[in-house]
């Protein structure tokens, strides 16, 4: 893998490749979140092993933690999508992430309500901004 923002690149994110998981998925998701789940015990790293003989896997404790949530909201029937948080979405990318239209989204950016730079003619928002915004927009409607 290369280093830097042509690494953010391969990484970019469209959510129409992100799709519910199967009834099966679902079934196998609950069960390997069960196990996984047994394992963890607060170690610096985890050690995974396919199958009798085979070579162990270490995993970091983050990683492993990372892992261990995906596998459970799979189990829960969720769609589960991985990105960096370094990364930076397209207003399209990001729209489709707060679940608003692209127009709207603009709007948003142009009244400064998040922070975004600008790569030739189209505009670049953090991966860590749009989830505290999207976030703090979920709190703000519970308390509503």
């Amino acid at each position: 893998m290369t280093s830097g923002r042509s690494a953010m690149a391969e990484w970019a994110l469209n959510m129409a490749d992100v799709r519910p998981p199967s009834g099966a998925e679902i079934d196998a998701a609950r069960a390997a979140a069960d196990q996984l789940s047994r394992l963890d015990r607060g170690d610096d790293s985890v050690s995974l092993r396919a199958g009798s003989g085979r070579e162990a896997i270490m995993l970091p404790a983050t990683v492993f933690r990372a892992l261990l949530r995906m596998v459970a909201e799979t189990g829960k029937g969720n769609a589960v999508a991985v990105v960096p948080v370094e990364a930076e979405l397209t207003t399209q990318q990001a729209a489709d992430l707060l679940n608003m239209s692209r127009p709207h989204l603009v709007k948003l950016l142009t009244r400064g309500e998040l922070p975004y730079r600008m790569v030739g003619t189209h505009r670049k928002l953090p991966v860590r901004e749009v989830l505290d915004y999207r976030a703090a927009r979920a709190a703000a409607q519970a308390g509503a």
